[in-house]
């Protein structure tokens, strides 16, 4: 039976994308002793694994190695291992369209690429984020069409990624995992595969609710960041500094949990989850004002940000037409390379817009794409006589942010990492 095969880690399993998400869970199952396939359709990434080669932060060169030495892990763009496998998870980019609607295209290739090799006795998981109801309409319904009965021939659940690059303190194996299946005996042994690499594992009543977990616990932050970022806009005009406020807020041990203002909010997750409920729930007659106006409020922030630059530049008698600003990080957030939505680069265009000579600097990122093409980082921050101002927008621990102060006059972060007299903040 599956569920003794999945105790005894006699299972074989294929993970389905290879990402900041796949990637990990892989090996976490190939290190519980679980033979597995990483299936992924870029070779170049491919390539990488089989000479025992990391390219996501999270996991270690060493971790790899070991797991291909000991015949556990085995990655390949050949999607026919699947048809050898008890288990296979999906964990692919579900990203929103230039409309800002979802886009489920690549869950839907991954489904395209799954079906000719389903078999009976084989369990299903999708981990990427997406509206409830997917798993049941792209996944589960799919299945049947080839003759399978889900939940009795074959098994099918969701269990959300809840994976936070460069998190120290929690890694894959760390986080606990939420699990719901099409049918009950389909959450069971989705549970037991958990159980193998996570120390809990919470089981829902339907994939449908592991689904909307996900987007509840994302939306939390959306909201929450976007009350923050109200906030500081706020403080600013009354001129009280928020860092301190929320300083004094979180002594209270009840109550309250602190949320930080920022630039815009970036990555896969925060901004593209609250629109997947909100495109959802508008089709069951609910209008999500409060979300929505919380995702404005963030995707407003980086002309916020411009904006505040401008006003403090004219303080000092420039123009930002004839300023050299140095921008400070790209990555949507502090010490990755992940530059997907990031605000940093949507506060770049639009210094360009305004004709504004910038340059950045980011040690985990090289070149991004702007309005004007490819732009190109600097290799080092060692020359910094030609900048007039300086814009933090991600907080890179590595970068040293007193050589900044000592060698530019103007510096704006918005980010808090300099809280001092004569440093300009959100």
């Amino acid at each position: 039976m599956l569920k003794d095969r999945i105790s005894n880690r006699e299972a074989r399993i294929t993970v389905m994308g290879l990402g900041y998400v796949g990637l990990p869970l892989a090996i976490e199952f190939a290190k519980a002793g679980f033979y597995t396939y990483g299936y992924e359709i870029d070779s170049s990434k491919i390539e990488t694994l089989k000479a025992g080669k990391s390219y996501i932060l999270d996991v270690p060169d060493d971790d790899i190695a070991s797991t291909l030495s000991q015949k556990r892990f085995q990655p390949t763009s050949d999607a026919g291992v699947i048809k050898d496998s008890d288990v296979v998870v999906i964990c692919v980019p579900t990203p929103l369209r230039k409309t800002r609607d979802p886009d489920l295209s690549f869950i839907i290739s991954a489904v395209q690429t799954l079906l000719p090799y389903v078999h009976r006795d084989m369990l299903v998981v999708l981990e990427s984020t997406t509206y409830p109801g997917t798993t049941e309409e792209l996944l589960a319904r799919e299945i049947e069409n080839k003759g399978l009965s889900v939940g009795r021939d074959i098994y099918v659940a969701f269990s959300p990624e809840r994976v936070d690059p460069a998190n120290k303190s929690y890694k894959t194996s760390d986080i606990p995992k939420v699990v719901g299946g099409v049918s009950e005996i389909c959450g069971v042994l989705a549970e037991e595969l958990y159980k193998a690499i996570v120390p809990s594992v919470h089981g829902v009543s339907t994939a449908r609710t592991a689904e909307m977990v996900k987007l509840l616990e994302n939306t939390f932050r959306s909201v929450n960041i976007g009350l923050v970022n109200e906030m500081a806009m706020i403080c600013h005009k009354m001129d009280i500094d928020i860092w301190e406020v929320i300083d004094a807020a979180k002594t209270k041990p009840f109550g309250y949990m602190p949320f930080y203002p920022g630039p815009g909010i970036g990555g896969h997750c925060i901004p593209c989850d609250p629109i997947y409920l909100t495109w959802k729930a508008k089709m069951h007659g609910i209008e999500p004002r409060l979300v929505e106006l919380a995702s404005e409020i963030n995707y407003y922030m980086p002309h916020y940000v411009v904006d505040r630059l401008v006003d403090i530049l004219n303080e000092h008698g420039r123009a930002l037409s004839r300023t050299n600003v140095l921008v400070l990080g790209v990555a949507y957030k502090k010490n990755v390379g992940d530059t997907r939505e990031s605000p940093a680069i949507e506060i770049i265009n639009k210094l360009l817009e305004k004709k504004a000579n910038v340059s950045f600097y980011d040690p985990y990122v090289s070149s991004i794409m702007t309005i004007n093409g490819i732009l190109k980082g600097l290799e080092d921050i060692s020359d910094l006589a030609s900048y007039d101002c300086c814009l933090i927008t991600t907080d890179h621990d590595e970068i040293d942010y007193e050589r900044i102060v000592e060698s530019i006059d103007i510096v704006f972060d918005t980010r808090g990492r300099l809280r001092r007299e004569g440093i300009y903040s959100l």
